[in-house]
């Protein structure tokens, strides 16, 4: 019984049957005789059924509406008159909600109230010739709020402030439920559409969306066609002088192709340089892009030395009116997303800057406002996923090394190549804001250098910690320590470990690192960068490997290698003299050989060190190698 119910029901459904005939398998088994629980059982699936249907109706309702916004968005953008545009917004959202009436209002900013603007199926004199002052009827409380209001009997209802001429006209036009929507260009108002019936009845919260969605198709097509209205009037003022049109038009089609050369630019990949090609291309001069910090990020041209207090004032004062400012030869507008400035453009030119070259610059301004924030976005985005892999190598969290490999291959890491692990910090500014726009900027240009070497970076505190492709550690560490200083023009001190290879020892390379960092700090060599095995005897004791040998070939390599293969003993010599405080006649006494002999061999043994062999720093490393070789060397 249970697969016979089911199949009725959507045999019922695949017809697309009224509500009514899915009661008629219920009668049919209770006329049977059948029992309660199989009359229970199709009550559940009748139940079942009917809510499929509604799903199915809802979405085939929501289908038509939406494919309803479709064609009225195309209608409206064929539209150029704005009567036709109104009598069709009005005309439309009628037919979309089913109304006896719709109708739209608009502001009257010279009298300070709305108005009538246009009907459809209104049959009221006095309803069409309507003024609303400010707050007044349910049009002025959607006007202040900006937000819907809907009513199924308006003259019950009393949230709205009802007026004696607005109470007759609604009640002349016999309209009883309204449903009033704000139609809005960016933050400000210009209008309410409104749908209406004459006879009592709640809008659905769909029918409230429809309309909305509808409103705000209206405000953009109205304020299209205003536009081209505002243009064709434009352009007929302007008809009786033909050189100042062609000039004009000169000036447009430059704007336009600088536009279209800008916005091929984004498209393309192009950067914050070839925006500004293309504005020098176009207007001509010198141009100079600086970031928020007043730091320069492309030039185009020699723009000269410049006054800083006066463009710093030139900036504020564009970024307040959103306009190019001038100052002298300079033109100088501000790069800004909403409240936060990115930057400035600084255009120098000897020649007249019209209005529209002023609005390639301002359009340039955008562009690279879009560029800058697309840029750091991007940045960090990536940044995150990279700083999350090495938060994880750092932690040792390596349970799953195929997930792991599989991460560093989304950003482009090769697990299998040489990899150097970097700390560097450099010298913060001062608390507050200050301190925390460093760190920004820092963290910024770790993500953005780990992106372009195809490493990973992590941020901890005033510590970043970078994973590089480098075989070796002391010469990525110094280009890390150079180019971050020369981003954030403070110094950088950087120490680095490794090379590795795979991702199980990155953990140690960066405690080596960091310790690393923390001993050119503690020798006073701030803005410096050096890998462990760079710093002689000090990185014997920062280094995990304690690489003792490595350590006396590089410090006492060529005497050692000389007495073995001459059978002298320099090494001896230069214990014994060091042991002797420096004195030639004591180290003669003690080895039983005449001064001369020990002068020819300390000429000897500067000869293969290097004149700056008894430096006291190199004579302190030398000191040291001779006491481990010593303590290598097993006794006679």
């Amino acid at each position: 019984m249970s697969r016979m119910s089911c199949r009725t029901f959507l045999e019922l459904l695949a017809r697309e049957a009224s509500a009514v005939e899915f009661e008629g398998p219920l009668l049919e088994a209770r006329a049977a005789g059948a029992s309660a629980e199989v009359l229970a059982e199709l009550d559940r699936a009748k139940v079942a059924a009917l809510r499929v249907r509604a799903l199915l109706e809802r979405r085939a309702r929501r289908e038509a509406e939406l494919s309803a916004l479709f064609d009225t968005a195309s209608d409206l953008a064929g539209l150029r008159d704005l009567d036709s545009v109104l009598e069709a917004i009005v005309r439309r959202a009628r037919q979309l909600l089913k109304a006896d009436v719709s109708y739209m209002t608009l502001h009257d900013d010279e009298r300070g109230d709305t108005y009538m603007r246009v009907t459809d199926g209104s049959v009221s004199a006095a309803f069409r010739a309507l003024r609303l002052p400010a707050g007044a009827g349910l049009g002025g409380l959607v006007d202040q709020t900006a937000v819907p209001y809907t009513t199924p009997d308006y003259f019950a209802d009393e949230r709205f402030n009802h007026r004696g001429t607005i109470d007759t006209a609604v009640q002349e036009e016999g309209i009883v439920a309204i449903l009033g929507v704000p139609m809005r260009l960016g933050p400000r108002g210009i209008g309410v559409l409104f749908a209406a019936n004459r006879s009592a009845r709640p809008f659905a919260q769909e029918e409230v969306v429809l309309l909305s969605s509808l409103a705000a198709h209206a405000a953009v097509a109205m304020d299209n066609a205003r536009l081209l209205e505002e243009t064709r009037a434009a352009l007929e003022e302007l008809s009786s002088a033909n050189e100042f049109i062609r000039a004009h038009s000169a000036a447009v089609e430059r704007a336009a192709l600088a536009h279209d050369r800008m916005t091929d630019l984004v498209v393309r990949g192009g950067g914050v340089e070839d925006v500004a090609a293309v504005v020098i291309d176009v207007l001509g001069g010198a141009l100079l892009v600086l970031d928020a910090d007043g730091r320069r990020l492309a030039a185009v041209g020699a723009v000269g030395d410049l006054d800083e207090a006066d463009v710093a004032a030139a900036v504020a004062s564009s970024r307040g009116i959103g306009r190019t400012v001038r100052r002298g030869e300079l033109w100088v507008a501000s790069v800004t997303a909403g409240a936060e400035a990115l930057g400035t453009l600084v255009l120098r030119t000897d020649e007249d800057v019209q209005d529209t070259d002023q609005r390639i610059l301002e359009r340039a301004a955008l562009v690279t406002a879009l560029l800058l924030l697309f840029g750091r976005t991007v940045a960090e985005a990536e940044g995150r996923v990279r700083g999350e892999l090495l938060d994880d190598l750092l932690a040792g969290r390596l349970s799953d090394p195929d997930a792991l490999a599989r991460r560093a291959r989304l950003v482009s890491v090769d697990v299998g190549a040489a990899h150097v692990v970097v700390v560097a910090r450099t010298a913060a500014e001062a608390g507050g804001a200050g301190r925390q726009g460093h760190r920004e900027r820092a963290a910024f240009w770790a993500a953005s250098h780990a992106a372009v070497e195809r490493g990973l970076v992590a941020i901890r505190g005033d510590e970043m910690v970078l994973l590089l492709p480098g075989e070796e550690p002391g010469v990525v560490a110094r280009r890390v320590a150079k180019e971050l200083g020369a981003s954030l023009g403070v110094a950088a001190t950087a120490g680095a470990a490794g090379p590795v290879i795979g991702f199980d020892r990155v953990a140690a390379a960066f405690q080596e690192a960091r310790r690393c960092t923390d001993a050119l700090l503690a020798l006073g060599r701030e803005g410096d960068a050096a890998s462990a095995e760079e710093l002689g005897f000090v990185g014997l004791l920062v280094g995990d490997n304690r690489d003792v040998v490595g350590f006396l070939t590089s410090t006492l390599g060529p005497v050692l290698d000389y007495d073995a293969r001459r059978g002298t003993g320099l090494v001896q010599t230069l214990e014994t003299y060091f042991g002797s405080g420096g004195s030639l006649s004591r180290t003669a006494e003690r080895l039983h050989i005449h001064v001369n002999t020990v002068t020819q061999r300390l000429d000897r043994i500067g000869h293969l060190l290097g004149e700056n062999w008894q430096e006291p720093d190199r004579a302190l490393e030398l000191q040291l190698a001779l006491r481990l070789h010593r303590l290598r060397t097993p006794p006679d």
